[in-house]
């Protein structure tokens, strides 16, 4: 990534190689986090990786306003005005605090409902309704964790949430030895202990993060900005947060769908999914880190004028992303029987498993060409086209044509793999003619007329 280096702290390199280090540190965190769990059961895999396929469609709550705001620090940030991101840093961390608590209100007096309605296979509901009323009434650490973290890093700081991220996976693993196997005299509470575990580290987390958050601006920011109202402010981040959250969530609770479909296939299915989300994580972590730091780069450089310095930055972003997400794919297939093993001793988990990992050589391109693209039109304020792209072919073709392949012509695991590949491949190509259609409007402007984000 030489290339991509420069003394500059926007630069892709310096905002993306804390991030890579923070998400393989995170992998292999939570590779160990998992083979945990399996000590449990299978089922207990399948039940917690449901659960939190339903977590992550919260995030379109949560999204809306961290990844508004953070899109307008880094813009506001840009050009020079700080005054501004102050305050929509303050008015995320203050609208997830609310939006949180109410989330782990309605959570921890509704878990069975939740759970009938994602169709949980009754083998694993109990397992399931533990560890969701747990990690579920603690909702508001996985709004604030967010929402600190997105603001964070759009001021420039990777580093510091790598920092953290680690810190706060290590002691979640350390707490699931002591509370899952009963270690060192604490009890043995096995899928309570997960749940409890889980809500600990992130509350630790949050914690050092809003000292981080406090600190992150040429003077502390004050109590007063957390509880005062700005209605532009507000407006702003709403005009790229809800479409941005809409498409976010929308991906979120289409999976979340796929998942109840790859439920009633059977619980050797969706532990053999859960397997794989973990697994396959690795194969897109770098590439994740690059579509993280274009976003944060090409909203900075938006902001300060630099338009044609972000949209060939992007360009330079997908290669390398592409180049890095095969290699790790390829790893992972040649690697693939061995690291399933670590889960599961169930072979035909492990063969499927392999078969799966090699049909990710195709789909892992797919998704690095559509999240880098998508995140550079989502920094310049283009998240309408995004959000409307992504719904329509992730519902229609992700969920679509898994329900027609897996279900109807009963390919099972495989009829889904190909619909997500198809879904990705779409929405890349989609806004990829759409960065390249809107080159001409990225001509380098002066710092003032870059306040409004038109494309």
């Amino acid at each position: 990534m030489a290339s991509l280096r420069t003394n500059d702290t926007y630069s892709l390199y310096n905002l993306a190689w804390p991030i890579m280090l923070e998400m393989s540190l995170q992998f292999m965190i939570g590779t160990v986090d998992t083979i945990m769990v399996s000590k449990i059961s299978d089922e207990a895999v399948a039940a917690v990786g449901i659960c939190n396929q339903f977590f992550a469609a919260l995030f379109v709550l949560f999204a809306m306003i961290s990844g508004g705001s953070g899109i307008l620090v880094a813009q506001k940030l840009g050009s020079g005005n700080e005054l501004e991101a102050r305050k929509a840093a303050s008015l995320a961390f203050s609208f997830n605090v609310m939006i949180g608590i109410a989330v782990s209100i309605v959570i921890h007096f509704n878990t069975d409902l939740i759970l009938a309605l994602l169709q949980v296979p009754l083998e694993i509901r109990p397992l399931a309704q533990q560890y969701l009323y747990i990690v579920g009434s603690g909702a508001l650490m996985m709004a604030l964790l967010q929402t600190c973290s997105t603001i964070i890093r759009n001021t420039g700081n990777t580093k510091a949430t790598m920092m953290i991220a680690v810190g706060m996976n290590l002691i979640h693993i350390l707490l699931n030895y002591l509370f899952i196997f009963g270690s060192f005299g604490f009890p043995e509470m096995g899928m309570v202990g997960v749940g409890i575990s889980t809500v600990l580290s992130r509350s630790i987390a949050v914690i050092m993060l809003f000292m981080i958050l406090l600190n992150s601006f040429s003077s502390r920011l004050t109590f007063g900005e957390f509880v005062k109202w700005n209605k532009k402010i507000v407006k702003e981040i709403a005009k790229i947060g809800i479409p941005l959250s809409l498409s976010g969530g929308s991906y979120s609770i289409t999976q979340l769908v796929i998942a109840s479909l790859i439920g009633t296939m059977g619980a050797m299915e969706l532990a053999t999914r859960s397997y794989l989300s973990t697994v396959e994580s690795f194969a897109f972590l770098f590439g994740m880190a690059i579509a993280m730091a274009v976003q944060i780069r090409t909203a900075h450089l938006y902001g300060s004028g630099k338009r044609e310095e972000a949209y060939s930055d992007a360009w330079k972003a997908v290669k390398w992303g592409v180049l890095l997400v095969e290699v790790n794919t390829l790893i992972l297939v040649i690697c693939g029987k061995y690291i399933l093993g670590w889960f599961t001793s169930d072979e035909s988990i492990i063969a499927t498993g392999v078969f799966l990992l090699i049909v990710n050589i195709v789909l892992q391109p797919g998704k690095m060409i559509n999240m880098t693209m998508g995140n550079a039109l989502n920094a310049v304020g283009q998240t309408r086209y995004v959000m409307t792209t992504s719904i329509i072919s992730m519902w229609i073709v992700s969920v679509g044509l898994a329900y027609l392949l897996g279900i109807v012509l009963e390919m099972g695991l495989f009829g889904v793999y190909i619909a997500m590949i198809a879904d990705e491949y779409l929405r890349g190509v989609l806004v990829a003619l759409r960065w390249k259609k809107r080159k001409g409007h990225m001509k380098d402007v002066s710092v003032q007329a870059s306040e409004g984000i038109a494309f």
